[in-house]
């Protein structure tokens, strides 16, 4: 984590004639608008935030000439991810408008605010620092799609805001073919194709279910369509590994997928089997290995694929 995120420092506002009378809580929202109304709050609650020194709460009305004080860590004032210069990401391909990199498992591909750190958004910020005006989202700089914190692999990246937008309609397009390598329970088919679609599951949000033909359905529950095709590599008794191509990108699709037609990918603590032996394993068997996507400048097709992670090799090894 970057020492700069927990430094402690301060900032102050004073309260303009117009409007007369404001609440703290709007005023700090109007001040830091990158905070969420959640995240305002909870500032405020942790009194961060003083009026003429005194600490404030959310309702306080403010007055004209009021003095608005933030003593607090340095993350509550960050509107894009902090650079941290102890990540380091391979870089697969790289031009003058594509970053492909090959992010570890273990690392999130973004956060949500500035007290996130060690996500590949953090990498990027220092790395490549252009990339922060570019995308849909402040805290997602460049980031074309995304990958679970736990699979490792290929991950595209726009460093214009032009790419950016030509690479976001080929995914909206499945234009974009995304490869993985998968380690899964049992003895799989040769070859297979689900098109199941997805739902949050009510019960536990963490996770995505399978709405099958047999699935009740619930009232105004939203859905995803989702296909994962995938081929059988080889196997032994125990397990099979998988090739595995996605056309659609829905959260969690091929965990989810093969975790419903009874071959739940090793490791996954979410949809797996808890009991099981993981190999030594402390991440999913799960690497996005190969990208392949038009060149938003030039047109030409781009092959992009990362190697298998060492951790993920040994237990190949092992097994084969």
């Amino acid at each position: 984590m970057s020492d700069q995120v927990t430094q402690t420092i301060s900032r102050s506002w004073i309260v303009s004639d117009r409007p007369l009378e404001i609440r703290l809580d709007a005023f700090v929202r109007r001040c830091l608008p990158h905070l969420s109304r959640r995240e305002a709050l909870e500032a405020i609650r942790s009194k961060l935030f003083r009026i003429n020194e005194r600490v404030g709460t959310k309702g306080t009305r403010l007055a004209a000439g009021d003095r608005i004080t933030f003593e607090g860590p340095r993350h509550w004032l960050l509107d894009v991810p902090e650079p941290q210069s102890n990540l380091s990401v391979p870089v697969v391909y790289e031009d003058t408008s594509v970053l492909v990199v090959d992010k570890p498992a273990g690392m999130a591909t973004h956060g949500f605010s500035g007290r996130d750190h060690d996500t590949l958004a953090n990498f990027l910020a220092t790395a490549r620092p252009d990339l922060l005006l570019i995308g849909a989202s402040r805290w997602e700089p460049g980031l074309v799609h995304r990958l679970d914190r736990e699979t490792s692999g290929v991950v595209l990246v726009a460093k214009t805001q032009a790419a950016f937008d030509a690479l976001r309609l080929q995914f909206r397009r499945r234009q974009v073919k995304k490869k993985y390598w998968a380690l899964v329970w049992g003895k799989a088919e040769s070859e297979g194709s689900i098109s199941w679609p997805l739902a949050h599951d009510r019960r536990d949000k963490r996770r995505m279910q399978v709405m099958s033909d047999h699935s009740p359905r619930v009232k105004k529950q939203k859905t995803w369509s989702a296909i994962t095709r995938f081929r059988k590599l080889t196997d032994t008794a125990e397990a099979s590994l998988l090739e595995i191509q996605m056309q659609t990108g829905v959260t969690h699709q091929i965990r989810a997928h093969l975790a419903a037609i009874g071959h739940p990918i090793v490791g996954d603590r979410l949809y797996g089997a808890p009991k099981r032996e993981n190999f030594g394993l402390q991440r999913q068997f799960l690497h996005a290995f190969g990208l392949e996507f038009v060149h938003p400048e030039g047109g030409q097709l781009v092959q992009t694929e990362a190697p298998m992670p060492l951790e993920l090799d040994s237990v190949l090894k092992k097994l084969y």
